[in-house]
């Protein structure tokens, strides 16, 4: 009987042996799109036969075995993979050495700038579910409050929309802390120093604090003095009075250099951010949009885009939304472009096809890992062309804001159509939408046109569009190659 790519259960099944049987399995978690597991010895894993699985869109080496399952899907193929661990088991393994190995292979295969990146991740993406969640009733209260309907009830919307944002520096000093060995619960209340009401009433070499001076950026900055002082009490207070002076002492330094130093420069950091953003999509719209959406796939490859979560904060804080952001999502959009021009061109690759209808209404919602990593990276040059696409729609929402119409969102995480609700800017929401609604349809018009065009000559079709000339996507050694063309 075939395997079925809608049996979570038997799905995890028929993973499990390719990656090297449950001895060879450390850690498991997921994201949005990806199953990601920590092994004991990646050289296991069968590469080949994993993105055979009707239910495999991708396999993503980066540390880790990274299995792209696509959004829904994953999460209950990881619940069916952690019990089918447990039943053979595996749990007790897995807590045991799990936690070494997995440092171990960071230290092998991460680079610095890799690691930092990663760290700062996972200070901020365990943030964004509120982020979308309070970004959406901000959305809504805002409509409401213009409309004049239920008046009763926007208060309270704009307060539960509200209140997270004002509390997020505590939220990113715990996570902070965490991240980087310290007590989170230390980290937190350092941070919650930022946003106090009472440093208004703190003045040093003639000026006045104000709360909130600094977000996230001087949350982040003094959970991470914190820690460190932390560290060192440890190394130096006496154990019988570790428990005592090691906290005292901790809050006591870092809160005092957060509130003498640290708000100051992160305040001046966070204000040069935002009139950065406005200052590059005001003046150089165009030119920015096309760089920034153009460049955006290559970012999420290499795990750089990672690196845009604080800048995000930051506006958000300040400006109650990110201007960045459906700028970068034009990306998505020439990505869907792209795919839809290979799924015609390429009527005789049925694994293609069946891989582009599965991963299609993912990437329409904003999730592009299963276009990027199970069509257009292992296909090469319609990775090019889908960046292409996504420069046009960056260089539409560019060209506005060279006009005053601002496009901007309450928060990140989601892209595509899914960023509707999520929509703020200058102009009221109806305006800001159909500005966004363009972008889109030129990310998707040029991704298509581009790709038909020139993207796929030679990849499986002659230009007519009828007779195969290459082997079809599954079969060769080239199947899931991800890389550029011409290199390794």
């Amino acid at each position: 009987m075939p395997l079925s790519p809608d049996d979570p259960h038997a799905t995890a099944a028929a993973i499990l042996p390719l990656v090297g049987g449950p001895a060879n399995v450390t850690s498991v978690a997921h994201c949005m799109t990806r199953l990601r597991l920590g092994l004991a010895d990646p050289a296991l894993v069968d590469e080949q036969a994993l993105r055979a699985l009707p239910a495999v869109l991708g396999v993503v080496a980066d540390g880790t075995c990274q299995v792209v399952l696509g959004p829904g899907a994953v999460g209950r193929v990881t619940s069916a993979f952690e019990e089918l661990l447990e039943e053979r088991g595996a749990a007790a393994e897995l807590a045991a050495r799990g936690q070494a190995l997995k440092q171990e292979q960071r230290r092998r295969n991460a680079t610095p700038l890799k690691l930092a990146l990663r760290r700062v991740a996972n200070i901020f993406v365990p943030l964004i579910p509120a982020l979308i969640g309070c970004g959406i009733l901000a959305g809504l209260s805002g409509l409401l409050a213009n409309t004049g309907l239920l008046p009763g009830l926007t208060p309270a919307l704009s307060a539960i929309a509200s209140a997270f944002m004002a509390l997020i520096a505590v939220f990113v000093g715990h996570n902070t802390a965490k991240e980087f060995g310290g007590t989170p619960v230390l980290g937190g209340a350092i941070a919650a120093v930022v946003v106090y009401p009472g440093v208004a009433k703190v003045t040093a070499f003639g000026l006045t604090l104000a709360p909130g001076q600094g977000g996230v950026l001087g949350a982040l900055a003094a959970a991470l003095l914190g820690t460190g002082v932390e560290k060192w009490c440890h190394r130096h207070v006496p154990a019988a009075l570790d428990v005592l002076l090691t906290p005292a002492l901790t809050v006591l330094i870092a809160g005092l250099t957060t509130l003498y130093g640290l708000m100051y420069v992160a305040g001046e950091v966070s204000t040069a951010i935002g009139e950065a953003a406005t200052w590059l999509l005001t003046t150089t719209g165009v030119v920015a949009g096309l760089v920034l959406g153009g460049l955006f796939l290559p970012l999420v490859m290499l795990g750089l885009h990672q690196a845009l979560i604080p800048l995000h904060t930051t506006l958000i804080e300040q400006q109650t939304y990110t201007v960045l952001l459906p700028v970068l999502a034009m990306a998505g959009a020439g990505q869907v472009g792209a795919a839809a021009a290979v799924y015609l061109r390429l009527r005789h690759d049925a694994s293609l096809r069946r891989t582009i209808r599965s991963a299609l209404p993912a990437g329409l919602l904003g999730v592009g890992e299963p276009l990027i990593y199970g069509v257009s990276l292992p296909l090469g040059r319609p990775f090019l062309t889908a960046c292409a696409g996504g420069a046009a729609g960056g260089a539409f929402l560019g060209l506005f804001a060279m006009l005053g119409d601002k496009v901007g969102a309450t928060a990140i995480g989601p892209s595509g159509w899914a960023l509707f609700p999520l929509l703020a800017g200058n102009r009221g929401l109806l305006p800001t939408a159909a500005i966004y609604a363009g972008g889109l349809l030129t990310g998707y018009v040029v991704g298509f046109a581009v790709t038909y065009a020139v993207g796929l000559r030679g990849l499986g079709e002659t230009a007519s569009g009828t007779e195969p000339c290459a082997p079809a996507h599954g079969e060769g050694p080239d199947r899931g190659r991800t890389s550029y063309p011409g290199t390794p």
